[in-house]
């Protein structure tokens, strides 16, 4: 049998979709297999004939056909890979096929008509807003959905999907603006109806009368759709105010992420490029909207929770909202458990996780030019306070909500979805946690429960371009690392190995090269990560500088006292192994510039640089050429009898034991070093020393130099 053309393939594809009456999991391969030719289709560089060539308005039809809300939602999420990979084949031709089903199907008129129409329109959007968009806001069709939805006789479906559409719509800036025009007034009553007033109206009228439970007489919009139509008016609430955010909601990753397709900006962000300035007039508030969204999640708990959700998680942009939905345990513990219980790359779960971010993100951190101009743009916003900085988003609050946010159990849980989690839900993740980590009295239990290997595991799985994910992680892994032991944090058998830690600790010793502003504090906390895993074996010393040395070395010289400091006392922990020491003892230039820079450190200004030096000197100067090289440089001696002359114990101990190491030397570099040390006054220093000295070791290191020095005439 001679094998069939790409063009046969599809038309028997088509076919089979077209006959209908099959299993849903064979629909859903069918589809697959159309959405695999069409993906080829696109790729194909040298094709004679595109096979978007043979379908035609009816297989569209067809496809689009498999959207409808009352199929399977197995069915509708192949359905839209499918739909996905014929627009972006067949390209402009498309577009067209699609405005004209969705017309067609409009002028029609039937409510089964209305039903597919407008649910295509919802799953369309996320993947074509801007061909969506332009069908959403043609000239006359938004008008016609008031008077539809306010029919007497009504269908429930058709309400449901128009409003799956407006959800899906509002996040675009336009069609927001159109939603809030037309729709805002309908919308309004359906969020205010009370569900028994129609039945109580009737029974008033004539007590005789029966009125089924879930008639259409007796609940005129059923619960589900009221709570659909109270995200939309979140969503044009949180769109409308010109609100003070430090990044908007994540929305734009909701389900479509994980489909690879085109993501739709969120309502926050397009509303920070100014879609509008001043407040609407409202009778339902985003304060109103969000008691219905937590009351929805705390009292119905048979109901889907993935519309209630989805309201709260834009609601929590605000700061108020943000402070009561934080100080609420019961309703924090059925967040958590929501997010514990919902599927992995779901709609469901990017909402619950993306209240936690809204509820634990920081203020980003601001220059003091920054400030300066901010300052003055909110003393220049026509909206007054709006500009201001609401003090409920300082960092003092924002511990808070964090603490409460740990207290309710949400480690466990971010563990268990990163193993199955997408790209996009990992960042939600990473940042939920980074926000936990900034708050010190949480960095243990944070270990205990998870997160070091959450964060290592994040960091490596994170692709390159999502590098500020990848730095947020590293980040708070440092955090961590720098309040608790290591070997607690890696001494279990399911813990990650230790050096799994370093990688991306290095990948944060640099300042982001994307942003202009150069934030030193990711670099330091790294330094002081590292300075930890390094004080506790030699492997992990070697890795370290194996991989980071040169970073590390240029940190040294950094023009930031506590980035300098951290990178010597880091160096201190590196010198403790064999590899370390070599990069200052093997008798090459490098090695000579190496402990030049060493000793001029020891003599800076800043006195925690100079003892992190001292500190590194005291454990290379037991070696013969370390000693040889400090002789060898100008003011090398002075510098080490200084130490001996500081104010601090600590610094005299380090400089004291340096003296000893070069004076207890054997052989000609002994030999020179007491010989340079007599005559830089260094017996008197050391008296000196011992005189000022209280501790106990310190006295006696130093009483060890003397003794060398005075009793070996060389």
């Amino acid at each position: 049998m001679a094998k069939l053309s790409n063009i046969e393939q599809t038309q028997l594809i088509l076919a089979r979709l077209m006959e209908g009456g099959q299993e849903d999991d064979d629909t859903c391969r069918e589809l697959d297999r159309l959405t695999k030719m069409l993906n080829d289709d696109t790729k194909a560089k040298n094709k004679s004939q595109s096979i978007c060539e043979v379908i035609d308005d009816v297989c569209v039809d067809t496809i689009l056909g498999y959207l409808d809300m009352r199929q399977a939602d197995s069915v509708r999420g192949h359905a839209v890979l499918s739909a996905s990979a014929y627009l972006k084949a067949a390209g402009e031709k498309g577009n067209e096929a699609l405005r004209k089903f969705f017309f067609d199907r409009v002028q029609r008129g039937t409510y089964d008509d209305y039903i597919v129409a407008f649910c295509v329109a919802a799953a369309i959007f996320p993947i074509a807003s801007d061909v969506t968009a332009d069908i959403f806001l043609s000239e006359g069709f938004l008008p016609t959905l008031d008077p539809l939805m306010r029919r007497k006789w009504k269908s429930r479906k058709v309400e449901t999907a128009c409003l799956e559409m407006l959800n899906a719509a509002s996040m675009n800036s336009s069609c927001r603006e159109a939603i809030n025009k037309y729709c805002a007034d309908w919308l309004e009553e359906v969020v205010d109806q009370d569900p028994n007033e129609l039945a109580r109206a009737i029974y008033t009228t004539d007590p005789q009368i029966q009125v089924s439970e879930g008639s259409i007489a007796m609940r005129r919009h059923s619960v589900a759709v009221q709570n659909l139509a109270a995200v939309i008016l979140a969503k044009l609430r949180v769109g409308t105010l010109k609100l003070p955010l430090a990044s908007p909601p994540a929305f734009e990753h909701l389900h479509w992420a994980d489909l690879g397709l085109q993501a739709v900006p969120s309502s926050a962000q397009q509303t920070a490029e100014g879609s509008e300035s001043r407040i609407q007039q409202a009778n339902t508030s985003i304060e109103d909207l969000s008691k219905m969204f937590s009351t929805m999640i705390l009292k119905d708990p048979e109901s889907d929770k993935r519309h209630s959700v989805e309201g709260l998680a834009y609601a929590t942009i605000q700061p108020g909202i943000k402070e009561e939905v934080a100080h609420n345990t019961e309703l924090l513990k059925a967040l958590v458990k929501i997010l514990g219980d919902a599927p992995a790359k779901s709609p469901l779960t990017y909402g619950a996780l993306s209240i936690f971010v809204n509820l634990t993100r920081y203020q980003p951190v601001q220059s003091e030019e920054e400030k300066k101009m901010t300052q003055l743009k909110a003393y220049a916003n026509a909206v007054g306070k709006l500009g201001a900085p609401n003090p409920l988003n300082n960092d003092n609050h924002v511990t808070e909500r964090c603490i409460q946010v740990f207290k309710a159990g949400i480690v466990p849980v971010l563990v268990t979805h990163s193993r199955h989690g997408s790209v996009a839900s990992l960042n939600l993740i990473v940042s939920i946690i980074s926000a936990l980590s900034v708050t010190t009295t949480l960095r243990g239990q944070l270990s205990q429960q998870g997160a070091v290997n959450l964060l290592i595991a994040a960091a490596s799985a994170l692709p390159d371009s999502e590098s500020q994910a990848k730095r947020t992680a590293a980040q708070a892994l440092a955090r961590i690392l720098i309040s608790t032991n290591p070997a607690l944090v890696f001494g279990g058998t399911r813990a990650r190995p230790q050096n799994s830690a370093i990688r991306p600790l290095i990948y944060i010793l640099t300042p982001d090269p994307t942003t202009e502003t150069r934030d030193l504090l990711p670099t330091f906390e790294a330094l002081m990560a590292l300075t930890n895993l390094a004080s506790t074996d030699d492997d992990t010393r070697v890795t370290i500088i194996r991989n980071a040395w040169p970073e590390i070395e240029e940190l040294m010289l950094s023009s930031n006292n506590r980035v300098s400091k951290a990178a010597v006392e880091l160096i201190c922990n590196l010198v403790q192994s064999v590899e370390g020491i070599t990069q200052y003892a093997d008798n090459s230039p490098q090695a000579a510039n190496r402990l030049h820079i060493l000793l001029a450190l020891a003599d800076a200004e800043d006195e925690g640089t100079r003892s992190a030096a001292g500190g590194a000197l005291a454990s290379l100067t037991a070696y013969d050429a370390v000693v040889t090289g400090i002789l060898k440089r100008t003011r090398g001696v002075e510098v080490v009898l200084g130490l001996c002359g500081e104010k601090s114990e600590d610094l005299r101990h380090r400089g004291a034991f340096v003296v000893y190491n070069m004076v207890a030397c054997e052989g000609e570099a002994g030999k020179a070093a007491r010989k340079e040390i007599r005559e830089k006054n260094g017996i008197e220093v050391l008296k000196e020393c011992t005189k000022s000295s209280r501790r106990a070791e310190v006295v006696e290191v130093t009483v060890q130099a003397l003794k060398v020095l005075l009793e070996q005439q060389d």
